[in-house]
């Protein structure tokens, strides 16, 4: 997974709460191969009628290309299926902004370099206004935490860990492999003040 500081692309918004896992990417679509792309199976069937016809209105259908998705409160509750991140990461959406979201969905977006920026509802209200049903460009920083579009500038909340894992492209392995020297330093002085607690190495007889 290759890392990113900084994005600029189309958002669009989806005006509803509590979208789950299971919108994102219905179950019956799951034992498809990772390899043939999720993308397609994207809030499925909220986006197309009982026969697979596409709405038209709808905000993904309208624009395709957009990166950037601003949702509403508790994005991506529900199950802890990886794959509705597959889903968003295979159409091509880099970041979702939204006031709340599912704990294991937000972790696992990040594990696969989609980032939820989390803004106050005040924010992603404003986000709406500013966005409306057009395809605007907006731009996010992840360094300095900062969402913009136009002349404005929110900001949003993430944790050092998790911005570290986003901008080097790590996985929870990569990201403690990077804290080696402390890990090995605290070692040290562990083995120094309470030598018992390590094993004796054994000698060849």
């Amino acid at each position: 997974m290759s890392g990113w500081k900084t994005h600029l692309g189309k958002a669009i918004c989806l005006d509803i709460e509590n979208v789950d896992t299971d919108q994102l990417i219905p179950a019956r679509f799951m034992s498809t191969p990772r390899a043939e792309g999720y993308g397609s199976f994207l809030l499925h069937d909220m986006r197309s009628d009982s026969s697979g016809v596409p709405f038209s209105d709808f905000p993904i259908n309208k624009h395709p290309n957009a990166s950037i998705l601003i949702g509403r409160r508790n994005f991506g509750s529900g199950s802890s299926r990886e794959a509705a991140v597959y889903a968003l990461v295979d159409f091509g959406i880099r970041a979702i902004v939204a006031p709340s979201f599912g704990d294991i969905f937000a972790s696992n977006s990040v594990n696969n370099g989609l980032l939820p920026a989390l803004v106050s509802e005040e924010d992603a209200t404003r986000l709406f206004a500013l966005i409306d049903d057009d395809e605007v460009d907006l731009s996010i920083d992840i360094e300095k935490r900062k969402i913009t579009v136009g002349d404005q500038s929110i900001p949003f909340i993430l944790s050092e860990a998790w911005a570290q894992k986003l901008i080097n492209g790590w996985d929870d392995i990569d990201l403690t492999e990077h804290h080696r020297p402390a890990i090995a330093a605290y070692r040290a002085r562990r083995a120094q003040t309470l030598p018992w607690v390590f094993p004796a190495e054994e000698t060849a007889g």
